[in-house]
């Protein structure tokens, strides 16, 4: 389960205004379109932030040229803590770990960031450590919301003058809690499914403009009863393509059946693919399995969190639906404890399994092992 922020030095707890939220959801598309953002921190000097999944040769010379002939400031490579550790560095304090950038080239930046390209540097070809902003992790938490491999690219902006897009850490702070705050009712309709034909599917949408989430609601839900309900992170290639590297689209597929069986149901089908990583990581981590990573340490690898999920989104989502009791349909113990943990009243666990293919074998035995879930 994703750890909670740290508590920041100022207060962040005050809702987002409008043109925050904006200008954090810019920052994502500048930061994915290979384009800097000025990262202002809560206190201290401001930084240049690039992200390492687009960084090219313009990027890199124009953030190298920042702090240039300085010896106490100059560009730096951040990435996570969990990252640093597979690099074979020594574990640091803190959220984050921060490389010389000097003499650094792309293809040195891609390799030390991203854990599927060809070859890893040895050891003790790794720049030295250095200093790490004391705002580092919160600007790979803005690399993560963007669904960008969490590594950047920082180095001092000198001056305040520039096109770069501002972004202040305390917008990125609060960002992901006030999505959820803002989720709002845009669009509902009746929608027939195979064994279910009376179900009505309801989407939400955060105030920043991102993407909706879904409750799906099958049959005639009784209000004064328990509801069958069941959290359910979008998988593009287990729900559409019916991989069988998961159990997803079973669980899908078996959810709704068994909502349809019991008269009434909920299923919030949350955008969150990939335990909150995105479609293209998780496409990376799939990449480490293949070469003996288990799901677990295939996202540390990759500078993740074991699971990136948030359930602020769904308890907001039962909320508006008036729904005030569950039964959650769900393996995952931790899925139980965070939902309380937003309010949500779960009076029973429901277990939802299905049988292993010769694909999806290994992954179940980690969910098992490693994750905790009851299987």
């Amino acid at each position: 389960m994703k750890k909670a922020l740290a508590e920041p030095s100022a207060p962040v707890d005050s809702p987002l205004d409008r043109r925050e939220l904006a200008e954090v959801e810019r920052a994502f598309a500048e930061l994915r379109s290979g384009r800097p953002v000025r990262f202002v921190p809560l206190s201290g000097p401001s930084f240049l932030v690039f992200a390492s999944d687009t960084l090219d040769s313009a990027a890199l010379a124009a953030a190298t040229a920042q702090g240039k002939g300085r010896s106490d400031v100059g560009a730096r490579l951040i990435v996570t803590a969990t990252r640093a550790r597979h690099l074979g560095l020594a574990a640091t304090k803190g959220e984050a770990t921060a490389l010389c950038a000097r003499n650094l080239g792309l293809g040195d930046i891609a390799q030390l960031a991203d854990p599927t390209r060809q070859r890893q540097r040895a050891v003790d070809q790794v720049p030295p450590v250095v200093e790490a902003p004391f705002c580092a992790g919160s600007i790979l938490d803005l690399l993560k919301s963007a669904r960008l491999l969490p590594a950047a690219l920082v180095s001092p902006a000198e001056s305040a003058e520039g096109e770069a897009l501002v972004v202040t850490e305390a917008a990125v702070r609060r960002f992901r809690d006030q999505a959820a705050r803002t989720l709002s009712r845009v669009a509902e309709a009746n929608v027939p499914l195979l064994g279910a034909e009376q179900t009505r599917i309801v989407a939400f949408r955060p105030a920043d403009g991102g993407r909706e989430h879904l409750a799906i609601i099958v049959g005639e839900p009784k209000p004064d009863a328990p509801l069958l309900a069941r959290l359910h992170s979008e998988c593009f290639t287990g729900d559409l393509l019916r991989s069988l590297r998961c159990d997803c689209g079973d669980q899908l597929r078996g959810a709704i059946d068994l909502m349809s069986q019991e008269g009434g149901g909920v299923l919030l089908y949350l955008a969150q693919e990939g335990r909150g990583i995105g479609l293209v990581n998780k496409l990376r981590a799939y990449a480490l399995q293949d070469h003996g990573a288990d799901t677990l340490d295939a996202n540390e690898q990759l500078g993740f969190d074991a699971d990136e999920r948030v359930y602020k989104p769904a308890a907001e989502m039962l909320r508006q639906l008036g729904i005030k009791q569950i039964r959650l349909l769900t393996n995952n113990p931790l899925k139980v404890e965070a939902l309380m943990a937003c309010g949500v009243d779960v009076v029973a666990r429901v277990p939802h399994s299905f049988p292993a293919n010769c694909h999806n074998a290994a992954y179940l035995h980690t969910k098992s092992e490693r994750f905790g879930h009851f299987l």
